[in-house]
């Protein structure tokens, strides 16, 4: 049976280093503005009871329980910067209640990556401890099918870099990216919900920026727009004020919906 309608919650909008950031005082990290408080940067789909989510973040912790997740049926990976895998650890909650474990997809690079990284969790001899019960597996050209719902990855450029968004019914999430590909371009018509990467005004080597990203919510035309990965050069309601009306910056606990078909 066709999925009728998606679900996205922002688990966090924010940069590498969070909003507010350590030992500053700008007028972003200190204020009383909630959508001014970004923990680092996921999402979760959920859908026909499913719970799919999109990177772990060191946050993931104080993400799951701000939004009383209670189940993860996948895991997708778009890079494996720090600030979207080191959160990985904190899985096994979902262990301990669900029984079994979780498929987790990415790259064949970046699913490498996670397991040197922690290797701890991939070792196939016994522990004394318990870690995640997880499943990798490298996604090729085509979509993933998770309970379904197809999700296509999207080939993004992250300075020289190659990292992937995802595409998942009338909804697609591209966050750190500092191009868009023609060929990617082609795959992101017709959307509902768009959320896109945009850190701050200035340029910045790896990461788009405000205006770049209004050029490809220009050309790609989807109903709503998303800007994520916001560092703390953003103050959310000024510069909303400044921002088409199907444009809007994502902030944590921001909760949309998207159709299930492409």
């Amino acid at each position: 049976m066709a999925v009728e309608t998606v679900g996205i919650t922002v688990l966090g909008s924010g940069t590498s280093v969070g909003v507010p950031t350590i030992g500053c005082h700008c007028g972003v990290c200190i204020s009383e503005d909630p959508r001014d408080k970004r923990l680092r940067p996921s999402i979760l789909v959920s859908y026909d009871g499913h719970n799919v989510l999109i990177d772990t973040t060191p946050d993931l912790r104080q993400q799951a329980l701000r939004e009383r997740i209670e189940r993860i049926d996948a895991i997708l990976f778009t890079h494996s910067h720090a600030d979207h895998i080191m959160g990985l650890d904190d899985i096994r909650p979902f262990n301990f209640h669900q029984g079994g474990s979780i498929p987790m997809y990415g790259s064949s690079e970046t699913l490498d990556n996670i397991q040197n990284f922690f290797r701890y969790i991939f070792d196939r001899g016994k522990s004394e401890s318990s870690v995640p019960r997880l499943q990798p597996r490298a996604f090729g050209d085509g979509p993933i099918e998770l309970f379904g719902l197809e999700f296509l990855p999207i080939k993004l450029m992250h300075g020289k870099g190659t990292v992937y968004g995802y595409r998942f019914g009338g909804a697609a999430y591209l966050t750190d990216h500092s191009e868009i590909p023609e060929e990617s371009m082609q795959q992101l018509g017709g959307l509902d919900v768009l959320f896109l990467d945009a850190l701050r005004h200035r340029p910045h080597p790896t990461h788009s920026t405000v205006e770049r990203s209004l050029q490809s919510v220009e050309i790609l035309a989807p109903r709503q727009a998303f800007f994520t990965h916001i560092c703390h050069d953003l103050p959310h309601q000024l510069t909303e004020e400044k921002l088409p009306p199907n444009v809007r910056l994502a902030y944590d606990g921001l909760k949309v919906s998207a159709g299930g078909r492409r």
